[in-house]
């Protein structure tokens, strides 16, 4: 893709994004009188209904919520609710609403049996009743019913439920923010009523909390005393209980420490057991090693409880001394010696004595052995003895408590709501509110609704915006051609000139010599604008062999291809040929004679060309007419009489103008176009379709002939968008043609 063609498609999508603004004023001034009527219209009828509606009125009563309540004694326990959470005013808030409050406002302003707030029915019908009466009534396979006659009474219930029903629906609540105030807001038809009603819906809300407390204040009093005869019971039942236990067991009172002395004297006999084995353990290892050792009392001598025995220890010092005694005299005297005989005496002495000193040793450690043994088996006995005793009595503490403390529990439940039964009997008549009417509702003078001027005006304002919109929508739906633009992007072709739409009667031919009428500069410019841009196209060629069509009849192609040849006579020799041969018309705008031989004549070469071409004085043209009609005048454009024709044509004229057939009834203009050299496609404005034009155009492809561009024909300027951008098509410098 070169360069100049990227630019190009970069333009075109650009071109496409660009929001139009031209346009779309062009569209609303172009619709602003259609759009106008349709609002005044509107606002017209919205004004007649709001004129006949009925004046509304609106008042507010405001309502405050305590958000500390009294408390008196501790009864509001019973009843109590804590007002400083957001949920309570929310749940005040939809109380204020309910029904039940609604019901009782009716009946205190007997509002089933106003006529103002419930008006009596006329007792004609609805439409819709009676639409289904009908259908009723004329289907048979509809079941019938058969209604049943309401009493007098049922009559009035529901007249009061209707009435409910309209006073939820008259009223409104809202909670004023960061406060406690409600504000209760009532419309009616009828000032005085709509103050009445919300200042009674707060002071109906006010005395339904006094009588829900009063009524629970009841509730509550019945059921403390129902469940003081239960609690009388279960304590009587608890007490005896207790009694049975002590006179069971015979006890008098566990609770002055006698479980606790009991305790205390396990402990110390578990602490003596503890050390009678301890010394168990000890003299068991003396014994012991005595039995091993036998009668050897060197051996038993040596053992270190014998060692370190107090007795024995002396016993050794003295046969110490007695020995150190005979070591010294036998040093000095023989063994015979009086003293060494003493000396020896004395140690034989020692010696006995510490054998007997062990022998009283070894025979005291086995006494104390054995009666070890006895203390601690003794001590075994007792402890276990104390530990029965302990948990016997242990059980008996543990009954007891418990049976105390059902006691005590139902006691103090029983003093509890014996307590509050009294309470709540003494402050049964104490009524303490939590809300009070702040400001009761004035009776307004001005109804708030309907607000008539704002009605109208947005009636106005709504219907002359819908209108826009209408007509912005009618525009997009439109697939018709109106526009330069509308020729280059949804057809994609050349536009070659713009004719302007003549206004005059309607079902009335325009004025043949129009072109040179001064009256209509505007239109002969518009086809000099036509003729200019045809010239500028085919600049290479010295005479020309034009064709004109269009896609349906009635889109103006004759009337371009006759005053095309008014502009292009003032330039040079110029012919026009109608080669419509199935609906001519160039000879009847022309007051041609219908016996004039024509084009099918010169074909068939029935007659001479002299005698088929006709003069136009006035604008210099020679005309040629269709002539006779044929039976087959596709084949008959499709010889080569025809194109023989056209190529004689060309050297004598300048131009040649050739009128055929619309492309979509026939396909004449495609078997003629093989013969010219340029082609005119015909479009008018606003009114065939773009498929349809894309059709015909797309045939002329298909035989392989280009179209040299479009002409937008029977262009209302009024209404067109275009002035703006081809101002040669309008008078707006005073330019006019002499």
């Amino acid at each position: 893709m070169s360069l100049n063609m990227k630019d190009s498609l970069q333009t075109s999508i650009l071109n496409d994004e660009t929001i139009d603004f031209a346009h779309y004023w062009q569209v609303f001034k172009r619709n602003l009188g259609r759009i106008s009527l349709l609002a005044i219209l509107f606002t017209v009828l919205v004004g007649l209904i709001v004129m006949r509606m009925t004046p509304i009125y609106s008042t507010t009563a405001s309502l405050l919520i305590e958000s500390q309540p009294a408390n008196v004694m501790s009864i509001e326990e019973v009843y109590k609710s804590d007002t400083t959470r957001k949920d309570y005013m929310r749940t005040q808030y939809q109380i204020i609403q309910s029904r039940q409050v609604a019901a009782r406002a009716v009946d205190e302003l007997d509002l089933a049996n106003d006529p103002v707030f419930m008006p009596p029915s006329d007792g004609e019908k609805s439409v819709i009743t009676q639409a289904k009466n009908f259908v009723m009534d004329n289907l048979p396979f509809i079941e019938k019913t058969e209604k049943t006659p309401l009493s007098e009474e049922d009559r009035m219930e529901r007249r009061r439920q209707a009435a409910i029903n309209k006073l939820m629906k008259s009223i409104d609540v809202s909670l004023v923010e960061n406060t406690q105030v409600i504000n209760i807001t009532a419309t009616s038809d009828s000032p005085r009523l709509a103050a009445a009603i919300a200042t009674t819906m707060g002071d109906v809300y006010v005395e339904n909390y006094l009588s829900a407390k009063v009524e629970m204040t009841t509730k509550a009093t019945s059921f403390l005393t129902e469940s003081m005869d239960g609690l009388r019971d279960k304590l009587q039942t608890a007490e005896r209980d207790l009694s049975q236990f002590y006179e069971k067991n015979q006890l008098v009172n566990l609770s002055n420490g006698v479980v606790g002395l009991a305790a205390e004297e396990l402990e110390q006999l578990s602490d003596q057991l503890l050390k009678a084995q301890t010394t168990l353990k000890q003299n068991r290892t003396i014994y012991e090693q005595t039995q091993r050792n036998g009668a050897d009392y060197g051996a038993l001598a040596r053992l270190p409880e014998v060692l370190n025995h107090a007795n024995i220890q002396s016993v050794r010092r003295q046969e110490a001394e007695a020995m150190s005694r005979v070591s010294e005299l036998s040093k000095v005297f023989g063994p015979m010696h009086p003293q060494m005989i003493a000396a020896n005496a004395e140690l034989t002495s020692v010696r006995d004595t510490l054998q007997t000193q062990i022998r009283d040793l070894i025979s005291s450690i086995t006494t104390q052995y054995r009666a070890s043994q006895e203390r601690v088996a003794t001590l075994q006995t007792e402890v276990s003895d104390a530990k029965s005793e302990y948990r016997k009595l242990s059980n008996l503490e543990n009954t007891r408590r418990a049976l105390q403390r059902e006691v005590d529990i139902n006691q103090q439940l029983y003093n509890s709501m014996f307590t509050r039964l009294k309470e709540t009997s003494e402050m049964g008549g104490f009524e303490s509110a939590n809300a009070r009417v702040l400001d009761p509702a004035p009776v307004p003078n001005n109804p708030t609704a309907p607000n008539k001027t704002l009605l109208i005006v947005a009636a106005f304002v709504a219907s002359f915006g819908f209108g826009v919109l209408l007509a912005f929508v009618l525009e997009a739906m439109n697939s018709g051609v109106r526009s330069v633009d509308d020729v280059e992007k949804k057809l994609g072709q050349r536009m070659l000139g713009l004719i302007p739409l003549i206004h005059g009667k309607r079902r009335q031919d325009m004025d043949l010599r129009a072109f040179f009428d001064n009256k209509f500069h505007q239109f002969s410019e518009s086809v000099r604008t036509l003729r200019t841009s045809l010239s500028l196209i085919n600049l290479e060629r010295q005479n020309q062999a034009i064709l004109v069509t269009s896609s349906v009849p009635k889109e103006g192609k004759t009337t371009v291809s006759v005053n095309l040849s008014f502009a292009l006579g003032q330039l040079d020799k110029t012919i026009l040929i109608d080669a419509d041969l199935r609906r001519p018309v160039v000879g009847k705008r022309f007051n041609v004679p219908n016996y004039q031989p024509g084009l099918s004549n010169l074909i068939m070469k029935t007659h001479s060309l002299r005698e088929c071409v006709v003069h136009d004085e006035q604008s210099g043209i020679d005309i040629i007419c269709a002539g006779s009609i044929p039976s087959n005048p596709q084949e008959l454009l499709d010889g080569d009489g025809f194109k023989a024709l056209i190529n004689h044509l060309k050297k004598e004229y300048k131009y040649v103008v050739v009128d055929t057939a619309p492309t979509q009834a026939v396909s004449d203009a495609m078997v003629v176009s093989k013969s010219c050299d340029s082609v005119i496609y015909v479009v008018r404005a606003d009114s065939t379709s773009e498929k349809m034009i894309k059709n015909g155009l797309g045939r002329f492809l298909q035989v392989g002939h280009r179209v040299d561009g479009v002409v937008l024909n029977q262009v209302d300027l009024r209404k067109s968008d275009v002035s703006q951008r081809y101002g040669g098509f309008y008078d707006q410098y005073g330019y006019n043609t002499n």
